[in-house]
């Protein structure tokens, strides 16, 4: 490239940051010029705020004056797209999305790209496999496309910490692109074996590999480790003013993050919750108070990760570790880009591997599951909904194994839903235990981390493969413990308060599943009011910070049956006295229970005495007992109860009746007995559970 192509080239990179002073880091220009000049395929591994989205932004804009066609961004997360589409603006690149949430948009979008109006089309790695995308818009971008550019690159590799089936169609997207249509590939959060891998997956030998060092000088790295959940949070209580500016403060689950900003917000502090489950309006507005520091942090989950930008982040503290140095490296980079100063403070739990090993198992296909849903694919197309009441498989789990399956080459996504392609497919059981042994190693080193007395920011380097890892001289183990162990007169007790908090709604079931007809269950469309269960109540969930840990215990594989402690009998009475039911019930009802039939007896019992109220017993089983396996979808949930209890017997009173569970999952169980109780004269059923799944 000429000088004035790389004048050009830089006065674009500061109109992109907005500093007439602004000049390149290393490695950036040299990557611009193989894209623009070599027309090369490139992997770009660089630490976060290093910049990688300059080079694709400047890139695009001397191809486009070139006149190649537009770049087309794949990107992953909605919140990246839109920081990314603001920054495009200041270089005065076009840059438009398609994503889920703007399909209002798309005519538009499209009719752009017709006139050779956009410079930048993003798009999800869903997106790609849209059919209508697919097959009627993606052939003529390939033949027109300019670049293309795959970001957090490390969702392409098995071996990456946040692997996604979607992205693995790029490389068959690659391989259709004409070869001298640059590519490239940035990530922050990638070791040798997933470079390589990634690399491979572009193009092999010809592609250009820039790695940068990844110590972030402007990290703090501190590990606190304290005994329990609850003295995490009385830390926090004491403390989170004493953190600079805003920051993110981490969870490993969802209810963990509700719960820890519920109580926040309770004590004074400005800040939101953030998991999967938010609504993406929400989301959004949650981040723009963050981003304009009108919060103290956000409360979240992973679903705030990749390509969230704030680059004045003042703190990330992690309640409960991640299970890879590399994922926890990838979130504590958000912190510090545009600083000199930010704090990093891990606080791990003892419950973290129990996560860990929840979350690695749930993402693992399942040889016996895929072969089912083979078998029940045809060629003619099956929507998931009805696939689901097919092959006794969850939704979440059943359309995360239909991306693995169609990027396997054994199934399609068509219009009007999925087909099996013929094509012999064979369980790569091989691959999938190298794969969760890799795993495992990573978990063993997030243990490593959090007990080595060297360097914290050498370790994440080495287990990033860095070749210039080297002792920072600002983490707790190189200066010295920089943060208070101490918390404030009354914090714990205020956590401890919080964590004993009990009570959480059951929300009744209010429609019949799609597809329990075929399953030889006479019930389709809304159920009858008549049949309803009311809203129930469980004592906590499953995950929950402060009694979940206890009620995991009691559900956990293999432990005793028994009778209910007074303990929890004494928290379960204060679910109900703060119930507010609109009708105190007249009777108790005891669910039968084949896994833990003296809890759940005693449970019952000990309700009924305690509040003075006449116990019926329990339910009969009908026609053999509920069937089927847990875990399953809700067509086959229901099919296993459906007919399987009866009234017969109970002196049934008019009236509302306490229905008592041990353990409420899919909540079909409830559902069924409530109809049934129902049908034998009770006025209202209001269920009560020990626990909640979830």
């Amino acid at each position: 490239m000429t000088d004035s192509t790389r004048d050009a080239a830089l006065g674009a990179l500061r109109d992109l940051v907005g500093r007439p002073d602004a000049d390149f880091h290393d490695g950036q220009y040299e990557a611009i010029e193989a894209l623009v000049a070599g027309r090369r395929r490139a992997l770009v591994v660089q630490r976060t705020g290093w910049g990688k989205s300059a080079v694709y932004f400047v890139a695009t804009l001397l191809l486009r004056r070139q006149g190649a066609g537009p770049t087309v961004l794949v990107s992953p997360l909605l919140a990246l797209m839109r920081d990314q589409i603001a920054a495009a603006e200041r270089a005065g690149v076009r840059a438009v999305a398609i994503n889920s949430t703007n399909a209002h948009e798309w005519d538009d979008v499209l009719a752009r790209l017709d006139r050779d109006e956009v410079d930048v089309l993003l798009v999800s790695p869903e997106r790609l496999n849209n059919p209508a995308f697919r097959e009627q818009r993606l052939p003529a971008l390939v033949q027109r496309i300019g670049m293309l550019v795959v970001d957090e690159a490390h969702c392409i590799s098995d071996w990456g910490h946040d692997f996604r089936p979607d992205y693995r169609r790029l490389r068959d997207l690659i391989a259709q692109m004409p070869a001298d249509v640059p590519v490239l590939a940035t990530t922050a959060t990638a070791n040798s074996r997933v470079v390589a891998d990634v690399a491979e997956q572009l193009g092999g030998a010809d592609v250009l590999t820039i790695r940068g060092p990844l110590a972030r000088a402007s990290l703090r790295l501190g590990v606190l480790q304290l005994p329990n959940a609850a003295s995490r949070l009385a830390w926090l209580l004491s403390h989170l003013d004493d953190l600079p500016g805003s920051g993110i403060i981490y969870t490993l689950t969802v209810a963990a993050a509700v719960d820890t900003a519920r109580l926040l917000r309770e004590h004074g502090h400005d800040v939101r919750a953030y998991t999967g489950q938010t609504d993406a309006e929400e989301r959004e507005e949650s981040e723009g108070l963050l981003k304009r520091n009108e919060i103290k942090a956000l409360i979240a989950t992973s679903a705030l990760g990749m390509g969230f930008d704030k680059p004045d982040l003042g703190f990330v503290l992690h309640l409960g570790a991640p299970s890879s140095p590399v994922a926890y490296y990838q979130q504590v980079g958000r912190a510090g880009r545009a600083s000199e100063s930010a704090d990093v403070l891990l606080l791990p739990g003892v419950e973290d591997r129990d996560i860990w090993h929840y979350f690695a198992t749930a993402s693992m296909p399942d040889q016996e599951r895929a072969e089912r849903v083979i078998a029940a694919l045809g060629d003619q197309p099956i929507s998931t909904p009805a696939l689901e009441a097919m092959v006794d498989i969850r939704r979440t789990p059943l359309e995360l194994l239909l991306k693995v399956l169609d990027v396997d080459g054994a199934v399609r996504r068509v219009q009007g839903g999925w087909v099996a392609t013929g094509a012999a497919w064979t369980y790569d059981s091989e691959r999938y235990e190298r794969i969760a042994a890799e795993r495992r190693a990573e978990q063993q080193h997030m243990i490593e981390y959090q007990q080595t007395s060297g360097c914290r920011m050498e370790f994440l380097q080495r287990s990033l493969d860095d070749a210039t890892a080297a002792p920072c001289g600002r983490c707790d183990n190189c200066a010295g413990v920089w943060f208070p162990a101490e918390i404030a007169a009354g914090a714990t007790s205020d956590a401890a308060e919080s964590l004993d908090r009990v009570g959480v709604p059951i929300e009744p079931r209010r429609q019949w599943p799609t597809g329990a007809d075929r399953l030889g269950v006479p019930a389709r469309g809304r159920i009858d009011a008549e049949e309803q269960a009311a809203e129930g109540r469980a004592l906590a969930r499953l995950t929950d910070l402060g009694w979940g840990g206890t009620l995991r215990e009691l559900f956990a594989a293999g432990a005793a049956d028994g009778q209910v402690s007074p303990q929890v009998l004494q928290a379960c009475v204060r679910v109900l006295a703060g119930w507010g039911w609109d009708e105190r019930p007249v009777a108790v009802v005891g669910m039968p229970s084949r896994s833990k039939p003296q809890l759940t007896s005693s449970l019952a019992r000990g309700i009924a005495e305690i509040g003075r109220l006449p116990y019926l017993g329990e339910l009969g089983f009908a026609n053999g007992g509920p069937g089927g396996a847990p875990g399953g979808n809700s067509a086959f949930r229901l099919a296993g109860v459906w007919d399987r209890f009866t009234a017969d017997g109970l002196d049934m009173p008019a009236g509302p009746v306490l229905l008592v569970d041990d353990l409420a999952d899919s909540r079909w169980t409830l559902t069924v007995a409530a109809r049934v109780l129902r049908q034998a004269g009770a006025t209202a059923v209001l269920p009560f559970a020990l626990a909640l799944r979830g």
